[in-house]
């Protein structure tokens, strides 16, 4: 081995080395609280994205470090204040915090924007619900409780809009997709995580759902006209639809885990 070689095989070594290390961070920070939280104020609100606690810890050195505890601390203030004080609320979403305009001032924000509000199709909020309740699922099990097809363009947009992905494919002849959600369908519907989703129970009206889905912010292409296999199914009943999928859930929680291939 020349030289050159085991000096690069060292400094890999000694780099994968520092990276298994925990950090040492010593908390000794002369920061006050409100100074703390403006600061954390400050990134959140420059960052363009949702930031977890352990990326705002990144923000202090690691000898003059404030600690985990104390910006928990600033981020549960920080949330108290706005939604007392303010039309914006900090919100912790499956993916970290973000400021985002409180539900109450969203019609008023709406204004801004030209392009309507996206609008969901029966069909695509039936698809959405099996998955996020069922998961993970295949197409076909998706088309088996709603009785009818499943557009192609309906997956694809969900795919699209990081609401659904392939997570492997089931062991059975030809190996189907199965889909699941991801961080971006909590992040949209401001959840934290999928025990957030409400109870069945209270899915019962589909097109008051619908209604409610009507979000102002952020404004999202509508999805495309329904084929023919979609229109079809305008009739169902929405009450056997959620009886279906609460029978589904059930039998989920006593059958054995479906085996994944990725």
């Amino acid at each position: 081995m020349s030289e050159s070689t085991a000096a690069e095989n060292s400094n890999e070594a000694e780099a994968n080395e520092s990276l298994d290390k925990p950090r040492k961070i010593i908390i000794n920070s002369d920061l006050s609280d409100k100074e703390l939280m403006r600061i954390i104020e400050a990134a959140l609100f420059s960052a363009g994205q949702t930031l977890k606690i352990d990326r705002l810890m990144d923000l202090f050195p690691d000898d003059k470090h404030p600690g985990k505890e104390a910006i928990s601390d600033a981020l549960e203030t920080l949330q108290e204040q706005y939604l007392e004080h303010s039309s914006l609320e900090l919100k912790e979403v499956s993916s970290g915090f973000r400021f985002q305009v409180r539900d109450d001032y969203s019609s008023w924000v709406a204004k801004l924007f030209e392009e309507r509000p996206a609008r969901y199709s029966r069909a695509t909020l039936e698809t959405l619900a099996l998955i996020a309740y069922r998961q993970p699922i295949t197409r076909a099990e998706i088309e088996e409780v709603r009785g009818v097809g499943v557009s192609s363009q309906i997956i694809k947009t969900m795919i699209e809009r990081d609401w659904i992905r392939v997570i492997g494919h089931r062991d059975v002849p030809g190996k189907p997709a199965l889909y699941s959600t991801t961080k971006g369908f909590l992040d949209y519907f401001n959840l934290k995580s999928l025990t957030e989703l409400p109870a069945l129970a209270d899915l019962r009206d589909i097109d008051a759902i619908n209604a409610e889905l009507d979000l102002h912010v952020p404004i999202i292409p509508s999805v495309p006209t329904a084929t023919k296999d979609e229109e079809a199914d305008v009739n169902i009943d929405s009450d056997e639809i959620a009886a279906t999928i609460d029978d589904i859930k059930s039998d989920s929680e006593s059958d054995s885990t479906a085996e994944v291939i990725h």
